[in-house]
Protein backbone atom coordinates (compact mmCIF):
# COMPACT_ATOMS: atom_id res chain seq x y z
CA UNK A 1 0.00 0.00 0.00
CA UNK A 2 2.74 2.52 0.70
CA UNK A 3 4.27 1.20 -2.75
CA UNK A 4 1.02 2.51 -4.20
CA UNK A 5 0.74 5.61 -2.16
CA UNK A 6 3.75 6.92 -3.38
CA UNK A 7 3.43 5.85 -7.26
CA UNK A 8 -0.39 7.73 -6.74
CA UNK A 9 1.29 10.73 -5.95
CA UNK A 10 4.24 10.69 -8.45
CA UNK A 11 1.92 10.03 -11.00
CA UNK A 12 -0.46 13.05 -9.86
CA UNK A 13 1.89 15.36 -9.74
CA UNK A 14 3.46 14.13 -13.17
CA UNK A 15 -0.03 15.02 -14.99
CA UNK A 16 -0.30 18.48 -13.19
CA UNK A 17 3.10 19.76 -14.36
CA UNK A 18 3.32 18.47 -17.71
CA UNK A 19 -0.63 20.17 -17.95
CA UNK A 20 1.08 23.18 -16.62
CA UNK A 21 4.02 23.46 -19.02
CA UNK A 22 1.64 22.98 -21.96
CA UNK A 23 -1.52 24.88 -20.96
CA UNK A 24 -0.11 27.83 -18.71
CA UNK A 25 -1.04 30.15 -21.78
CA UNK A 26 -4.19 28.69 -21.94
CA UNK A 27 -4.71 28.76 -18.32
CA UNK A 28 -4.00 32.48 -18.11
CA UNK A 29 -6.55 33.01 -21.21
CA UNK A 30 -9.81 31.28 -19.33
CA UNK A 31 -8.95 33.36 -16.48
CA UNK A 32 -9.13 36.40 -18.36
CA UNK A 33 -12.08 35.48 -19.45
CA UNK A 34 -14.07 34.84 -17.03
CA UNK A 35 -12.66 38.19 -15.72
CA UNK A 36 -13.61 39.91 -18.63
CA UNK A 37 -17.32 37.45 -18.56
CA UNK A 38 -17.97 38.45 -14.60
CA UNK A 39 -16.96 42.64 -15.00
CA UNK A 40 -19.49 43.02 -18.21
CA UNK A 41 -22.16 41.35 -16.15
CA UNK A 42 -22.11 38.12 -18.02
CA UNK A 43 -22.80 34.75 -16.19
CA UNK A 44 -20.68 31.39 -16.10
CA UNK A 45 -22.62 28.29 -16.95
CA UNK A 46 -20.63 25.07 -15.89
CA UNK A 47 -21.33 21.28 -17.01
CA UNK A 48 -20.10 17.83 -16.91
CA UNK A 49 -21.18 14.32 -15.90
CA UNK A 50 -20.27 12.22 -13.07
CA UNK A 51 -16.91 13.62 -11.74
CA UNK A 52 -16.78 16.38 -13.80
CA UNK A 53 -20.21 17.17 -12.67
CA UNK A 54 -18.92 17.31 -8.68
CA UNK A 55 -16.50 19.80 -10.29
CA UNK A 56 -18.94 22.04 -12.26
CA UNK A 57 -20.57 21.74 -8.82
CA UNK A 58 -17.60 22.57 -6.88
CA UNK A 59 -16.23 25.44 -9.14
CA UNK A 60 -19.50 27.21 -9.18
CA UNK A 61 -19.80 27.46 -5.46
CA UNK A 62 -16.55 28.89 -4.94
CA UNK A 63 -17.43 31.33 -7.50
CA UNK A 64 -20.82 32.15 -6.08
CA UNK A 65 -19.80 31.79 -2.48
CA UNK A 66 -15.98 32.17 -1.66
CA UNK A 67 -12.77 30.79 -2.79
CA UNK A 68 -10.39 32.47 -0.61
CA UNK A 69 -11.31 36.01 -0.29
CA UNK A 70 -14.79 37.48 1.47
CA UNK A 71 -15.89 39.42 -1.49
CA UNK A 72 -18.90 39.83 -4.01
CA UNK A 73 -20.90 36.45 -5.22
CA UNK A 74 -20.13 36.37 -8.58
CA UNK A 75 -22.28 33.98 -11.09
CA UNK A 76 -21.65 30.66 -12.01
CA UNK A 77 -24.06 28.07 -12.69
CA UNK A 78 -23.56 24.33 -12.66
CA UNK A 79 -26.17 22.66 -15.25
CA UNK A 80 -25.86 19.27 -14.07
CA UNK A 81 -27.26 20.31 -10.09
CA UNK A 82 -31.45 20.30 -11.19
CA UNK A 83 -32.64 16.75 -11.16
CA UNK A 84 -36.31 17.99 -12.02
CA UNK A 85 -35.20 19.48 -14.88
CA UNK A 86 -32.02 16.84 -15.71
CA UNK A 87 -34.87 14.15 -15.41
CA UNK A 88 -37.53 15.96 -17.27
CA UNK A 89 -35.21 16.23 -20.66
CA UNK A 90 -33.30 13.35 -19.92
CA UNK A 91 -37.39 11.45 -19.76
CA UNK A 92 -39.05 13.39 -22.76
CA UNK A 93 -36.36 13.95 -25.30
CA UNK A 94 -32.62 12.48 -24.14
CA UNK A 95 -29.97 12.46 -22.13
CA UNK A 96 -27.84 14.18 -24.68
CA UNK A 97 -29.81 17.22 -24.52
CA UNK A 98 -29.57 17.61 -20.38
CA UNK A 99 -27.48 20.50 -21.23
CA UNK A 100 -27.93 21.82 -23.79
CA UNK A 101 -31.67 23.11 -23.25
CA UNK A 102 -30.29 24.83 -20.27
CA UNK A 103 -27.68 26.69 -22.05
CA UNK A 104 -31.23 27.42 -24.30
CA UNK A 105 -32.97 28.88 -21.90
CA UNK A 106 -29.96 30.57 -19.81
CA UNK A 107 -27.40 31.77 -21.92
CA UNK A 108 -27.06 34.92 -23.55
CA UNK A 109 -24.17 36.84 -25.78
CA UNK A 110 -21.40 37.55 -23.33
CA UNK A 111 -21.72 34.60 -21.41
CA UNK A 112 -19.29 31.92 -20.93
CA UNK A 113 -19.64 27.95 -21.18
CA UNK A 114 -17.16 26.00 -19.94
CA UNK A 115 -18.21 21.73 -20.39
CA UNK A 116 -15.60 19.64 -18.46
CA UNK A 117 -15.42 16.10 -20.36
CA UNK A 118 -12.62 13.94 -19.18
CA UNK A 119 -12.48 11.98 -22.41
CA UNK A 120 -13.02 14.88 -24.59
CA UNK A 121 -16.44 13.05 -26.18
CA UNK A 122 -19.27 13.42 -24.07
CA UNK A 123 -22.46 13.77 -25.97
CA UNK A 124 -24.59 16.13 -23.92
CA UNK A 125 -21.30 18.24 -23.07
CA UNK A 126 -20.25 18.64 -26.83
CA UNK A 127 -24.35 19.40 -27.68
CA UNK A 128 -24.68 21.52 -25.24
CA UNK A 129 -21.17 23.34 -26.30
CA UNK A 130 -22.44 23.87 -29.68
CA UNK A 131 -25.57 25.11 -28.69
CA UNK A 132 -23.83 27.71 -26.81
CA UNK A 133 -21.18 28.68 -30.14
CA UNK A 134 -24.77 29.10 -31.57
CA UNK A 135 -25.97 32.01 -29.41
CA UNK A 136 -22.57 33.16 -29.43
CA UNK A 137 -21.34 32.47 -25.74
CA UNK A 138 -17.90 32.36 -25.53
CA UNK A 139 -16.91 28.41 -25.19
CA UNK A 140 -14.52 26.80 -23.40
CA UNK A 141 -13.87 22.96 -22.13
CA UNK A 142 -11.52 21.39 -20.01
CA UNK A 143 -10.47 17.67 -21.28
CA UNK A 144 -7.77 14.98 -21.27
CA UNK A 145 -5.60 12.57 -22.71
CA UNK A 146 -2.50 11.97 -25.31
CA UNK A 147 -3.49 10.00 -28.07
CA UNK A 148 -6.86 11.85 -28.67
CA UNK A 149 -7.05 14.87 -30.92
CA UNK A 150 -10.61 15.93 -30.14
CA UNK A 151 -11.30 17.29 -33.13
CA UNK A 152 -15.51 17.76 -32.41
CA UNK A 153 -14.38 19.49 -29.21
CA UNK A 154 -11.82 21.88 -30.66
CA UNK A 155 -14.10 23.21 -33.15
CA UNK A 156 -17.19 24.17 -30.88
CA UNK A 157 -14.29 25.88 -28.48
CA UNK A 158 -13.14 29.00 -28.54
CA UNK A 159 -10.40 27.34 -25.80
CA UNK A 160 -9.68 23.86 -25.23
CA UNK A 161 -7.54 22.82 -22.09
CA UNK A 162 -6.14 19.03 -22.51
CA UNK A 163 -4.36 17.99 -19.86
CA UNK A 164 -1.33 15.37 -21.27
CA UNK A 165 -2.70 12.10 -19.22
CA UNK A 166 -4.46 8.84 -20.22
CA UNK A 167 -5.18 8.02 -16.71
CA UNK A 168 -8.53 9.28 -15.57
CA UNK A 169 -8.36 9.56 -12.07
CA UNK A 170 -5.10 11.94 -12.39
CA UNK A 171 -6.93 14.13 -15.33
CA UNK A 172 -9.82 14.67 -12.66
CA UNK A 173 -7.52 15.71 -10.27
CA UNK A 174 -5.53 18.29 -12.51
CA UNK A 175 -8.84 19.32 -13.29
CA UNK A 176 -10.11 20.30 -9.46
CA UNK A 177 -6.46 21.78 -9.33
CA UNK A 178 -6.31 23.84 -12.64
CA UNK A 179 -10.41 25.00 -11.30
CA UNK A 180 -9.05 26.01 -7.80
CA UNK A 181 -6.38 28.01 -9.65
CA UNK A 182 -8.85 30.06 -12.18
CA UNK A 183 -10.56 30.90 -8.92
CA UNK A 184 -7.91 31.97 -7.21
CA UNK A 185 -6.49 34.07 -10.16
CA UNK A 186 -10.18 35.70 -10.75
CA UNK A 187 -10.75 36.88 -7.25
CA UNK A 188 -6.77 38.22 -7.22
CA UNK A 189 -7.55 40.29 -10.03
CA UNK A 190 -10.91 41.70 -9.28
CA UNK A 191 -10.82 42.11 -5.51
CA UNK A 192 -7.60 42.28 -4.67
CA UNK A 193 -4.83 40.08 -2.54
CA UNK A 194 -7.32 40.61 0.87
CA UNK A 195 -11.12 40.64 1.41
CA UNK A 196 -12.67 43.92 0.52
CA UNK A 197 -13.85 45.81 3.52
Amino acid sequence: MNTLIARSLVQSVMAKEAFAQESSEQIIELAKIMITTFRSGGKLLIFGNGGSAADAQHMAAEFVNRYLLNRPPLPAIALNTDTSIITSIGNDFSFNQIFSKQVSALGKPGDLALGITTSGSSANVLKALKKAKELKLYTAALTGGTKKEHLELKALCDLVLNVPSDATPHIQETHIWVEHLLCEMVEKEMFGESSPS
